[in-house]
């Protein structure tokens, strides 16, 4: 092998085609930019947790209950008090906020605190460092989107409760809380000593408690919390350090960096695809050349490598210039997904992520021009005089089996890496796959079915740019591939996001409550449900709920569940409070499943109660089995008599613990009720009287969540099309890339066409049927592919039925094959331009 003289031919013979070799080679640079950018996106965002650990809890160390600190609890945290350097704490529920100055109300979150919070970071304001003066002024801080959507100004008075407050400042950032974190229920920060008397903390609330300590710096706190594990457990604490922030943080958006990782890794599969399409079709065109050289003496493997060389050269070259793009693209990333993210997003070049980007496109490059290469050690000096080039198949050639294993062993690593297991990494593999063999499948099978039974008696401009389908040199696979994958792509994301709302409005389509107020006393319960229908609006649930926790099962308790961990009953039974209710009958969302529905039980008797079947499952509890509970401090045996099916997806109240009447009718109670209120006016309205006679009730209009809730999904999907457009613009450029390498086919057959007296008219015309054709059958195949996904999805993720919009399934047909028609033309537009002598004088 004389390789300094391979390297010469390898230049010598490039001269003449390197635009050629480097179109070959640009459809995977986009591939390349999108894994490198993604790449560099992900670890640039594990730095910013790291760095920004401690802002995002705001303390050392967090303790979390939504149960009232017991006397126990609060003398645990006394003895933390003189241990740390700094103590503050909150407590944070949901209730509404009315402004008089707009005449509206919203639902928000309340944080209340007491002490220095935050310790590290800043609750950044408008005006600038107001939020200094935290607590020593009458007053409160909201959201600034709550802000400047009621067009408020400092100073402008609002109700919270039965109180008024001063606006002191509108709040541009806080500790841990991303846009969209706060879309839902803007927050507002008040000294909790200015909550007392404002009627918000009643039996019944809602309430989380959290303790923020700074501590000193050698103070060993993860430690601390392994030492304190069956103690916080016993007290229902729920702790949080820097580093355990950290890491959930970083385990959160996880699935977000691999979603992200591997989308680019699609689009990097489309150019791949396209590599080996384009480098068969250079092949073809070289056989003369080849077959010339082996007459001069040159041997088979000489000739390989020769071409090998060229696209490893190219392949190199495409990983630069991809991972450069990447490297820039990644700087437009945060201003996507800076909402999403609780961390301030910054920006550094990742020098890892870009040599990974260049030797991937190296590795790409040579791997899959292998195939389409491996004819040219075959090809004999007898092929100038007849020139033949037949594939070869699999099992004539065992080269292309190893090829192929290489291939799919490289897919499967890369999948892994990704993946946390090797069962994901599989579906994952399997799943691209199928989707591959499935578009390849029916590119096949419909030229199969062209040749088999040819229209022969449409118009010869039809049959000609039919043909063209099947014909040597056609790109009907390559392209076939890349544009149904694309559609894929789009469906899929439309149709998930179509899902996720018909799910939320549900209660608008039917006749069913679309007004939830909660949080009502048993003395507003009459006056609230009287002055609801007296303007007409039917009370549809008027429910009782219970606050409690569990204390024992069958005589168990926590203490008992961590000390014996053979006992098959969860610690989560004890955990958390419970809101359950009471009534005599099941609701239309319920059916029992195991054991008796008992619904009255007489006086004195031993209380009954259904659990959801799902809950009963996780806490390890059946029928039969006595439950202690602790019901306001009152101990309440309770048995469970039966396990009940719940409907969650109905909006209508649905209780994990549903108890017979009179086991729990005394007990200290509040109301939930429903209404329907026709028309965004009349809820607005009704909304805002029930705020203003009772502050205490939280009312939540499910028509204006579900138009918070669109515009959320909304910038989630422009997210995620961010993201799935490097696959879409991968298949451009495939698209692009197929149809200007063919170029030089589409010359010799238009001359022939021209020849025999086709004008140019006739000639645009066939190319119009044939990528008509083309886009046509790709849209339709994946759309096909797409609604099998999103089905498998609606049926087993969101339980939920799934009706396409077919006006979107036709107007995502006709865009796709219009694109495929337009870019076939473009590019075909020298081709078509050019007169028959002026081609046989150049060729």
């Amino acid at each position: 092998m004389n390789w300094r003289w391979i390297f010469l031919m390898a230049w010598r013979d490039s001269r003449k085609n390197r635009s050629r070799l480097f179109l070959f080679i640009s459809s995977i640079i986009l591939g390349i930019a999108s894994l490198v950018s993604m790449n560099s996106f992900n670890r640039n965002l594990k730095v910013d947790i790291d760095n920004q650990a401690a802002e995002l809890i705001g303390a050392d160390l967090a303790f979390e209950s939504n149960r009232k600190p017991t006397a126990e609890t609060l003398a645990f945290i006394d003895s933390l008090k003189d241990l740390s350097l700094g103590f503050a704490k909150e407590e944070r529920f949901m209730s509404m906020l009315r402004i008089p100055k707009a005449n509206a109300s919203r639902f928000v979150q309340v944080r209340a605190l007491e002490g220095p919070y935050p310790f590290y970071g800043a609750v950044e304001t408008h005006p600038d460092h107001v939020f200094k003066e935290f607590g020593k002024h009458e007053g409160l801080y909201i959201d600034n989107s709550l802000f400047l959507q009621y067009e408020s100004s400092l100073g402008d008075t609002v109700q919270l409760g039965t109180k008024s407050y001063p606006i002191l400042g509108s709040m541009t950032s806080q500790p841990g809380q991303s846009a969209f974190s706060g879309a839902m229920a803007p927050s507002l920060f008040i000294p909790l000593e200015q909550l007392k008397d404002a009627g918000l903390q009643q039996q019944g609330s809602r309430i989380e408690y959290h303790f923020y300590f700074k501590l000193p710096k050698n103070f060993a706190v993860d430690k601390k919390i392994a030492d304190w594990k069956d103690k916080l457990s016993t007290l229902q604490l729920r702790s949080s350090t820097i580093a355990t922030t950290k890491e959930n943080t970083g385990r959160s958006f996880a699935d977000m960096a691999s979603f992200m990782e591997l989308v680019g890794f699609v689009a990097l599969l489309l150019g791949c695809i396209g590599v080996s399409s384009a480098v068969q079709i250079y092949v073809r065109e070289k056989l003369m050349s080849v077959a010339i050289l082996r007459c001069l003496g040159t041997t088979a493997k000489q000739a390989f490598f020769i071409f090998l060389i060229q696209f490893a050269a190219i392949g190199l070259i495409g990983g630069i210039i991809g991972a450069v793009l990447g490297t820039a693209i990644q700087y437009a990333i945060p201003f996507v997904m800076q909402d999403v993210l609780p961390v301030q997003l910054t920006t550094q070049i990742v020098w890892p992520a870009i040599f990974e980007g260049i030797i991937i496109g190296l590795v790409i490059a040579v791997l899959f021009a292998l195939l389409p290469l491996l004819s040219v050690r075959h090809i004999s000096p007898l092929n100038s005089l007849r020139v033949q080039d037949d594939e070869e198949g699999l099992f004539k050639d065992p080269l292309k089996g190893w090829i192929y294993l290489l291939i799919a062993g490289f897919i499967v690593m890369f999948a892994r890496i990704q993946m946390e297991n090797w069962t994901q990494t599989l579906l994952f593999s399997l799943g691209i796959a199928l989707t591959f063999f499935l578009l390849y499948g029916v590119a096949k099978g419909f030229t199969w079915l062209i040749r088999k039974f040819f229209p022969s008696k449409w118009p010869y401009l039809w049959r000609q740019g039919l043909s063209n389908l099947w014909r040597p040199n056609n790109q009907t696979v390559i392209l076939i591939v890349s544009i149904g994958l694309g559609t894929t792509l789009i469906s899929t994301l439309y149709f998930v996001q179509d899902i996720l709302l018909k799910r939320i409005s549900v209660s608008a389509e039917q006749n069913e409550a679309n007004m939830l107020m909660f949080d009502i006393q048993p003395s507003q319960r009459d006056s609230l449900q009287n002055m609801a229908t007296a303007a007409g609006y039917p009370i549809v649930e008027s429910v009782p709920i219970v606050t409690m926790f569990m204390e024992e099962v069958n005589g168990t308790s926590l203490k008992d569940v961590l000390k014996d961990t053979t006992i098959e009953i969860s610690n989560r039974a004890f955990r958390g409070e419970i809101r359950a209710t009471y009534r005599d009958s099941l609701s239309a969302s319920e059916k029992v499943t195991a054991g008796k529905w008992v619904g009255q039980v007489a006086a004195g008797d031993t209380a009954s109660v259904s659990l959801d079947e799902r809950y009963a499952e996780g806490i390890g509890v059946k029928v039969g089995d006595i439950l202690t509970m602790n019901v306001q401090g009152m101990r309440l045996p309770a048995k469970v008599s039966s396990l009940r099916q719940v409907d969650w997806n109905r909006f209508q109240s649905n209780f994990r613990m549903v108890f017979a009447k009179g086991s729990i009718d005394e007990a200290p109670q509040f109301y939930l009720m429903m209404t329907k209120v026709s028309g965004e006016r009349e809820a607005s309205q009704f909304q805002q009287r029930v705020v203003n006679q009772f502050p205490n009730v939280s009312v939540i209009d499910m028509n204006a969540i579900l138009v918070i809730l669109n515009n959320i999904l909304e910038k989630i999907g422009f997210i995620i099309q961010f993201i799935g457009g490097f696959s879409i613009l991968t298949g451009i450029v495939v698209l692009i890339s197929s149809v200007r390498i063919s170029k030089y086919q589409r010359i010799r057959e238009n001359v022939l066409l021209r020849t025999i007296g086709a004008s140019r008219k006739q000639i645009f015309l066939i190319t119009i049927s044939e990528y008509m054709f083309l886009g046509l059958l790709a849209a339709i195949t994946g759309l096909f592919i797409s609604l099998i996904a999103s089905n498998i999805l609606a049926i087993f993720v969101f339980e939920s039925a799934f009706v396409p919009n077919i006006g979107f399934v036709l107007l995502l047909i006709l865009l796709v094959s219009a694109m495929t028609v337009i870019i076939g033309l473009l590019n075909s537009l020298s081709v078509l331009r050019r007169s028959p002598l002026e081609v046989l004088r150049t060729s």
